[in-house]
C-alpha cells in the first residue's frame, strides 16, 4: 500500500497516530477562505419559495445567485450548522433550518464534515451578517457563495416544518420572487433526487491509506480497517482513526479486493444520501458487507451502513414520513435499558422484523423485497424512543453490529461514541480468537 502525496488542506486524521509524521492532507469546505478562492455572485433582492403540494414563501435570497431545488427537508439543530451544510448525506436536498438563527459563530476553518457544502439550497429564517467569535473566517452567506449554493432567508420555517410533518418531505424549488411562473415549470418537471446515484457523487473514487503502519499509545499495530464511503463525515475518519489503520475505500470497492489485496482485519460502511436500495454504488457496498459478514469478519455500519446491512439481510427499507434529522433524538439500547441521546440524519429507516414499517412517509415508498444475502439471523438492538422505528441491528452469530445514528456526532451529543471502543474491542477480541 502506498500514501499518496499530501493534498493540502486542514484535515488531516492520521495526525491523530503515534509515530507517524507523514500523512495525507485534505480540503475541508472552509480552507477556500485561506487561500483566497473566489466566491460566486451574491443573490439579492425578493425571493420566491414554492412546494410540490402548492405552498408559497416569500422571502429575501442571500448566497450564491441561482435556483435551489430538491427535496425539502428540516433539521431541528440549534447549533452545528457548518457540520450540516457539509454534511454529504444532504446531498440532492433542501435544507431547512428550524432554529431562526443561523450563522451565530460564523464559519471556521477545520470545522466541516466533508470538503463541499451539499444541499442544493439552503432555507432559514435569519442569516447572521456579523458572527460573534474570535475564530470565524466568514458568513453563512459568503460560506454558500464559495460553494456556489443559493440560499433564502425571511422564511417562516416554523409553518415550513409544520407542513412538512403533516405531508412528509416534499419537492420545492426556490430563485428571484419575479420568475416565479419559470419556478413552477421547474417544479412541475422536479424528480426525487433519489433518483440519482448520491453516493457515487459524494464518495471518493480511489483508496487512500489515511494512518500506514499506525501504532497505539504503548506501540501495538492497530488493525487495519477499510472504511467503505458512501459519503462519509470527517469526524467517522478521526474516530476510526484513533482506533484502527484506516483504508478510505470507494463504496464499490469489492470484499474480495480489499481482503486479498488490503489484507483487512475489518470493515465499516459509512453513512450518506439517498434511497439505500437505489440500484447504484450503495448496492456495490451492500454485496460487500454481506460477504465481510458471511466470512466472518467484524463489521460495523452507521447511518446508510446501517440500512444496506438491513437490506443484505433480507429486511426492507422504507421512506420516512419526516426522517430523524437533528442532534437530540433519544435511542433506547434495548440489550442495556440505557437511551441515549444522539444525532441523526436519514429519510429512510429499516422495518422492524416484527412492528414492520413505522412513520411511514404518505408514498408508501420501499425497496422491493430481497433475499438475506448472509443466512444469518439479525436482531434489533436499538430502537427510537419516539416513534419505536429501528435504530440498530446486531447479529447474534457474528462480531457485527450497525446503528441508525450518529456516535461520532458533529453536531450532537458525545452518549453514543463509545461505539467506537466496543467495535475496537470486538475486532481485538476477533483477532485473538484467530
Amino acid at each position: 500500500m502506498s500514501i499518496p502525496p499530501e493534498a493540502g488542506g486542514s484535515f488531516c486524521p492520521g495526525s491523530l497516530d503515534y509515530k507517524i509524521s507523514t500523512y495525507p492532507r485534505f480540503k475541508d469546505a472552509a480552507d477556500g477562505f485561506e487561500l483566497g478562492h473566489e466566491l460566486a455572485n451574491q443573490a439579492t433582492g425578493d425571493g420566491i419559495l414554492l412546494t410540490a403540494d402548492g405552498g408559497r414563501y416569500a422571502g429575501t435570497l442571500f448566497g450564491a445567485e441561482g435556483i435551489g431545488e430538491g427535496e425539502l427537508v428540516f433539521t431541528t439543530g440549534m447549533m452545528g450548522y457548518q457540520e450540516s451544510l457539509t454534511d454529504p448525506s444532504f446531498a440532492g436536498q433542501v435544507l431547512t433550518f428550524t432554529y431562526p438563527l443561523i450563522g451565530n459563530y460564523g464559519v471556521h476553518l477545520n470545522r466541516s464534515e466533508s470538503s463541499s457544502v451539499w444541499p442544493r439550497g439552503v432555507v432559514v429564517r435569519h442569516a447572521m451578517k456579523e458572527p460573534d467569535h474570535r475564530d470565524s473566517v466568514a458568513t453563512v452567506n459568503d460560506f454558500l457563495r464559495l460553494h456556489n449554493v443559493p440560499g433564502i432567508e425571511q422564511i417562516d420555517t416554523r409553518e415550513i416544518t409544520r407542513n412538512v410533518r403533516e405531508l412528509g418531505t416534499v419537492l420545492c424549488v426556490f430563485g428571484p420572487a419575479d420568475k416565479e411562473d419559470m419556478l413552477r415549470e421547474r417544479l412541475a418537471k422536479l424528480t426525487s433526487p433519489e433518483l440519482e446515484d448520491l453516493v457515487d457523487i459524494v464518495s471518493i473514487k480511489e483508496p487512500i491509506v489515511l494512518n500506514h503502519d499506525a501504532v497505539d499509545e504503548l506501540g501495538n499495530r492497530k488493525p487495519r480497517l477499510a472504511a467503505l464511503d458512501c459519503g462519509i463525515k470527517f469526524n467517522i475518519l478521526r474516530s476510526l482513526c484513533y482506533h484502527f489503520e484506516v483504508i478510505w475505500c470507494p463504496p464499490d470497492t469489492s470484499f474480495e479486493k480489499l481482503v486479498q489485496e488490503y489484507q483487512i482485519d475489518a470493515l465499516f460502511c459509512s453513512n450518506g444520501p439517498g434511497d439505500p436500495a437505489h440500484p447504484g454504488k450503495a448496492s456495490s457496498a451492500k454485496v460487500t458487507l454481506a460477504a465481510a459478514v458471511k466470512s466472518g469478519y467484524p463489521v460495523m455500519g452507521i447511518c446508510l451502513g446501517h440500512q444496506l446491512m438491513g437490506l443484505a439481510s433480507g429486511l426492507n427499507t422504507y421512506k420516512m414520513r419526516y426522517g430523524h434529522r437533528g442532534a437530540n433524538q433519544p435511542v433506547v439500547d434495548l440489550v442495556t435499558g440505557k437511551v441515549l441521546i444522539t444525532s441523526q440524519n436519514h429519510g429512510f429507516a429499516v422495518e422492524d422484523p416484527e412492528a414492520g414499517m413505522l412513520a411511514a412517509h404518505p408514498s408508501g415508498a420501499t425497496s422491493p423485497d430481497s433475499e438475506n444475502l448472509h443466512g444469518l439471523e439479525v436482531k434489533v438492538r436499538y430502537i427510537n424512543a419516539n416513534d419505536r422505528t429501528v435504530e440498530g441491528l446486531d447479529i447474534p452469530d457474528r462480531p457485527c453490529f450497525t446503528v441508525q445514528f450518529h456516535p461520532e456526532a458533529c453536531p450532537g451529543p458525545h452518549d453514543a461514541e463509545g461505539l467506537f471502543s466496543r467495535f475496537r474491542e470486538i475486532v481485538n477480541l476477533h483477532l485473538r480468537v484467530e
